[in-house]
């Protein structure tokens, strides 16, 4: 009789959003998928109980669960658990010294496969990191259901022994502790953090398979391969192997989780929320598929139609979705030259027109300087030649104490002596040039 899967609720920061909109469209295409699934849980701390209450809610819902990236071949049963063929009897007991038990444990009758490249045919792949990462990684075999749950045993049994050490030190002291006791629940410390090990490496493989598909989304392939590996130690950190799982079954929610969290912290400059991520990644789809049958580029109000948002929302999305680039990205084949040299700055200040400002500027200033000072001053303020701010001819009668018809007076003297032909001609050399 299997055990009764929780019901789910908004409990471990599960957002409640965020599952009614996945119910929603769970219901309305009629199957959902891991992908699907993640949007509501990239934020959240994942729990196998936390994953097998989300899948027993859809299925409860109606909606079919199907496993899209399946790689170790394992089905998800009914009731949200995989049936592990083979799987050792909870009496079983397969601890002991790391090197006699794995000597014990029977050797997996399946080689591993092959990398995905041919190093050997391409003399250039072992200067490849990518290739050269997939080459290592493919000498590790693969692990039964039998092993995996031995290996689970033993980390167990090493974490076990790390809590009986830190509390037989902390009850006695170190020197307090007899030495057989505590060089006995050493080596159990290190079978356990062996066996933990032998369990990433062995999954290595699933980290790639799952790094794939998230591809030129701004991360480089090899960091996505890293930030799933973060996720695969996770992982085998939160394996219970009683609950009937086969690793792999489980390891991909922790995997997708390390990797969609790297995309949405690392990829862009600017920090996107993951639930935007998610949208952002739909437009795309739909814009692709759009493409392929319309063969063209949709318009905004195709997309929106077909994805049933409002015109507006589907522009604020593309709108987001905006890449941002360095001005000294390398350009060419030389990588000579960056992008700043090939982009017209309209703000910058042409040489030659920076020339004749500095010109302009010293023939006023000779102008002027035939003018009284408070001639000089009032031009100045009027015109606002010294800090672009016109002022009006209250504002400058305030500034003298005089009234404004006196500076109108004062204004039409000084502009009457800057017209004759021997003051004015240089300034209109420049205006003629314009």
């Amino acid at each position: 009789m299997s055990e009764a899967v929780p019901a789910l609720s908004t409990w471990d920061g599960l957002p409640e959003g965020g599952l009614f909109r996945l119910l929603e469209r769970g219901r309305s295409r009629g199957v959902l998928t891991q992908d699907d699934l993640m949007t509501v849980l990239e934020s959240v701390e994942l729990s196998a109980a936390l994953i097998d209450a989300l899948v027993s809610r859809v299925r409860a819902e109606g909606i079919r669960y199907v496993d899209d990236h399946d790689d170790q071949g394992t089905e998800v049963a009914g009731n949200g658990r995989s049936e592990v063929a083979g799987a050792p009897k909870a009496g079983d007991d397969h601890s002991g010294p790391p090197t006699r038990r794995l000597t014990e444990v029977p050797t997996p009758d399946r080689a591993p496969p092959a990398p995905p490249v041919d190093v050997s045919a391409d003399p250039g792949a072992a200067i490849d990191p990518v290739r050269t990462y997939l080459r290592e990684i493919g000498k590790v075999p693969l692990l039964t259901a039998e092993l995996e749950v031995v290996l689970a045993r033993r980390i167990e049994k090493g974490i076990a022994a790390s809590a009986h050490i830190a509390e037989l030190e902390e009850r006695h002291g170190l020197d307090g502790v007899p030495r057989d006791t505590l060089r006995q629940q050493r080596r159990l410390v290190a079978s356990g953090q062996e066996a933990k090990d032998l369990l990433v490496e062995a999954n290595l493989r699933l980290v790639v398979s799952i790094a794939k598909r998230y591809r030129n989304r701004g991360m480089a392939f090899l960091d996505l391969i890293q930030e799933g590996n973060l996720g695969l130690m996770r992982a085998v950190e939160k394996f219970d192997y009683t609950r009937g799982f086969k690793f792999s079954t489980y390891a991909t929610w922790w995997i997708r989780q390390a990797i969609t969290r790297a995309i949405a912290d690392q990829a862009r400059t600017i920090r996107i929320p993951v639930h935007m991520v998610e949208t952002i990644n739909k437009v795309a789809r739909v814009q692709r598929q759009l493409l392929q049958e319309l063969g063209r580029e949709p318009s905004t109000e195709e997309l929106a139609l077909r994805l049933e948002l409002a015109v507006e929302r589907v522009r604020d999305i593309q709108r987001i979705n905006q890449d941002t680039v360095s001005l000294e990205q390398p350009m060419g084949d030389e990588e000579d030259f960056s992008l700043s040299d090939v982009i017209e700055d309209q703000g910058a200040v042409v040489p030659p027109d920076a020339a004749t400002r500095v010109l302009l500027n010293e023939a006023v200033k000779k102008a002027l300087s035939e003018l009284s000072p408070r001639e000089q001053d009032i031009v100045r303020l009027r015109f606002g030649l010294e800090d672009g701010h016109i002022r009006t001819l209250e504002e400058v009668g305030r500034a003298f104490g005089v009234t404004r018809e006196r500076i109108r007076q004062i204004e039409a003297k000084t502009l009457a002596k800057l017209r004759h032909p021997m003051r004015s001609q240089p300034l209109r050399d420049y205006l003629d040039a314009e």
